[in-house]
Parts: structure tokens; sequence; C-alpha cells
């Protein structure tokens, strides 16, 4: 397998005190039902971002405002199904999409659920907060994605694990540069944030106002550490981007000798991975040194001075834990050291279902006065976790094939707009309570079966319905129908027809 391992250096530049305006985007607080404000920057409650779950207060004191609402979805008998937040954005733009979750004992039971998320179509993580509930803390997922249309989803899923409804506490959608982590192609990939870590570093999460994108670096401290001499370092040319504050620690020594930094702090699953580390020389020296990953060459005699440097590798592979030696080379007269350093999972992205078949699918949930809950996000993706009644044909074009709704309760009509779902093959929606005409269907030339029996539709066949080649399973029986029974599919080949009892139709005039 190859690697990708480039070098890119910055100058130095005038800092300039002035605060950055914050991110662009949304700051959802989730159960929330008023504004809040929060340094400076407000949050919006969720209401209207998701259409199903129960928002509830969190008990727990001395919380902060978007740690004390959460909203919570049913699990039972909502095995793989999921439930979505749909946040309007900006196209191709490229997004900071962060979860919070803090339990708070909402749902009795002592441990948080475990359940799952995703992102539009792409399986993101399993959510796992045991852990931290049981320290008195949140937990944050953190990834970047780019938005292929007009909205993304975020969406909550009920998996085999969950044991009491799954629940989120807060949502931020924020707008970054686009030089970030830009040898990505985030048409084909989006990363997941595994660790980001200052070295040497022990005061609070550094983000915004330092980090002008809200990025949390969290401290990686040691008793190897030293304290930057130079304040006035700038990296605001770099190509990412990095807040200045990373630079004002660095893991090193006091001898010429290698470093090893277990980083980062958690076994990793099987995977690639995209690994950047940061370095700034602040003791008026060049060092040079090599930096292994898992005593495999990462990069060879990467020279540090004070204007800085990063190495990083967009697809690296790791699995369990991670070791990061730097050795000085060989005439070196001073100790290595590290700043900071990021970790990402290149996650492969799901796709996404034909967009016109996504706009019918939005057009009949509204006819409908009682949709599903989980009619929200992708109506195919991720697979375990499409829209209930919805089957979708496999990739790379996710179109919607099948529309299952049999007595499922639903009332309103049949939105015309379920024709321009061009790939169905069939449809069953009987016994429920759909009230109009039956659209015109004409445009579904792969129909084969067309089952709308037992409900209260009115007017007449479409004789349309007879055009259509495929068809060979109509039942329309117990409705209010009206008129005649079209010729073409009286005497249509191959056509299961069901047309009684419960209709009022007319006898054919005579000849």
């Amino acid at each position: 397998m190859s690697f990708l391992s480039l070098i890119f250096f910055f100058n130095l530049l005038t800092f300039s005190l002035s605060q950055p305006p914050p991110p662009k985007g949304f700051l959802i607080d989730c159960g929330a039902t008023v504004k809040s404000t929060i340094q400076g920057r407000t949050w919006l409650p969720d209401t209207g971002f998701v259409s199903g779950g129960t928002p509830k207060n969190v008990s727990t004191p001395g919380l902060v405002p978007f740690l004390s609402t959460v909203r919570s979805f049913p699990f039972q008998n909502n095995l793989h199904k999921k439930f979505c937040y749909v946040v309007p954005v900006y196209r191709n733009a490229k997004y900071l999409v962060r979860t919070t979750y803090f339990y708070g004992g909402i749902n009795g039971p002592d441990s948080p659920p475990v359940f799952d998320q995703m992102i539009d179509g792409t399986f993101w993580s399993v959510v796992n907060t045991t852990e931290d509930y049981a320290n008195g803390m949140s937990s944050y997922y953190e990834g970047f994605f780019r938005a292929e249309g007009k909205t993304m989803s975020l969406c909550i899923g009920v998996n085999t694990y969950t044991d009491s409804d799954p629940f989120i506490s807060a949502l931020e959608f924020l707008i970054v540069g686009d030089s970030l982590y830009n040898s990505t192609d985030f048409g084909t990939f989006g990363l997941r944030s595994v660790a980001r870590h200052a070295f040497g570093y022990s005061g609070p999460i550094i983000r915004y106002p330092d980090d002008r994108f809200d990025r949390m670096w969290e401290p990686f401290g040691g008793s190897i550490s030293t304290v930057s001499g130079n304040k006035n370092i700038s990296v605001s040319a770099f190509w990412n981007l990095p807040p200045l504050k990373i630079f004002e620690t660095a893991l090193t020594t006091n001898k010429v000798q290698p470093i090893e930094l277990s980083w980062p702090p958690m076994s990793l699953p099987n995977s690639t991975y995209y690994i950047a580390l940061y370095f700034a020389e602040d003791r008026n020296l060049s060092s040079t040194f090599d930096i292994t990953v898992n005593n495999i060459s990462y990069y060879h005699s990467l020279k540090v001075t004070p204007a800085g440097a990063c190495v990083f590798a967009t697809r690296w592979p790791l699995v369990g834990d991670t070791k990061i030696t730097l050795t000085p080379t060989v005439g070196s007269n001073i100790a290595p050291l590290i700043n900071a350093g990021e970790v990402f999972e290149a996650l492969a992205i799901g796709g996404k279902t034909v967009t016109r078949d996504v706009i019918a699918l939005m057009k009949v949930k509204e006819n409908f006065q009682n949709p599903p809950l989980d009619w929200s996000g992708d109506p195919c993706l991720p697979g375990q976790y499409s829209w209930t009644g919805v089957s979708c044909s496999e990739g790379p074009r996710f179109r919607v094939i099948t529309l299952n709704m049999t007595s499922m309760g639903l009332s309103g009509s049949l939105s015309p707009s379920i024709a321009k779902m061009t790939a169905l093959t069939s449809i069953w929606l009987g016994n429920n309570s759909l009230t109009g005409p039956i659209p015109d269907l004409s445009s579904l030339k792969m129909l084969q079966i067309l089952h709308l029996e037992d409900n209260h539709l009115s007017g007449g066949i479409p004789p349309s319905l007879g055009d259509i080649g495929r068809l060979r399973e109509l039942f329309l029986q117990n409705n209010n129908l009206t008129g005649l029974i079209p010729n073409n599919l009286k005497g249509k080949p191959g056509l299961n027809l069901k047309t009684s009892p419960g209709n009022n139709f007319a006898s054919s005039p005579p000849s």
C-alpha cells in the first residue's frame, strides 16, 4: 500500500490580538425551547430541525445550558430506525459537525444507552458515553464532511446494543476553511476525529476563540514537557490554520535522545487514518529528527525551525495501540520536540439517494397526515437504516424501488409526486385510511405491483394504469371508487385485477 506523507513550512507573521469572528453555522441546543447565549454565541432550540423525540430536562446541577436539556428518542419497536436532525447548509461547503452527549440519568437506568449516529447516508460511529458519564463528564464526537446538497442530516439510530431511549444534548454544524485537511477528497471520504492534542499542555481544552474554527485541542501533559519562551509565534498563514496556543507548549527531553509517545491514547480499530503532527522550535535553534509510527518510517530527517513544520499522512493503516517515536539524527545537538497532533479515521462516504426520489418522497410525506417518525434524513442510506417501508436499489445510483406501507394507519392523500420515483417496481399502501383520487402513475414504467385496497380513495381509475406494460397486480377493492373500469385494464393480459367488493363502479354502457 502506498502512503502520502508531505511536509509544509510556514512563515511567522505578526500576531493580531483581535478576536476572530465565530465560525458560521448552527449551534443547536437539543431539547431546549428557547434561545440561549453562551460566551457571546447564540444557541438555538432544536424544534425547527427535528420532528421526532421528546425534550427532557437534566437535573444534574451546575451544567452549562446546552447540557441541561436533551432530546430523547424511543428505542422500543424501533430497531434500525433513525431519528434525524435536518440542517440547512451551503452546498459544497466543508463543515465541522460535532455532537455532544450528557446522559444525566434521564431514562432511569444508571448507564447511558449505546446507539449509532450517522451523517447523511454515512455511518459515523457508535455512541458509547458510559465511561465519560461514570466520570461525571460529557462526551463529544467530531467529524469533517462536505455538504453535497442544501441540507445535511445528523441521525440517531437504534442498534442491537440499545437498551433505553437514545438521546442527544447538542449539535453543531460549523463552516471551516477550504484549506483545512484539503489533501482529503471529501467527495469520497469524511474525517472522523479520533484524537486532537496539545502536547505538554495541562490547561483547559483549547477551542474558540483560540481556534477560529472551534476545533477542540485537548491537553496531553507529561513529565517531559517544556513551555515555549516565544509567545509571539503566529501560524495564520499555515494550510489548516492551527491555533497559536498549541505552540506555547511542547514535549521534549533534556537530553539528546529519542522521544517515545503512546498516542493516540486508545486502541484503534483496523482502518486507515489521517495523521498530522505539528512542530515549531522555540530555542532559537533548529532540530532534526526522524519520525516513525509503530517502527515504520513516517518522515526522515525532519528539520524543525522557529518557522514551524507539519507532517501529515492522508491514508495510514493503524490497528491497536500506536507508538510515535522521534529520534535525533546523527550529529544532532538538540533534543526533538512535538507540539500537537491530530488523528482522523478516513470514513468512506456512503453515498446518497437520487435527489428526485428524495424530493418526491418528501412530497408524499407532506400529504400523509401521520407519516412514520423515521421519515427524515436519507431515505435509503445507510442501508440498515432505510426509511420504514422503503426499499432501494444498490449503488452507485441509489433509487427507491419499493414502497410498502401496508396497515400502517396512514391517513391523508396520495401525492402525485409519487409518480416521479420512476424506479418504483411495487407500491403497497393497502389497509390504511387514505382519501382522494388515485394520481396518474403512467410515468412508472417499471411498476409491477400496485396495492391500494382497503382505503377510502375516491374518483375514477386512471386509464393510464393500463398503459404500464409491466403491471401484473392491481388491487383496488374496498375503496370509494366510481366511474367505469377502463377497458385496457379489464382485458390486460397477465394482470391480476381486483376491484370488488366495496367500490361503486357503473355498469359498462350498452354496446
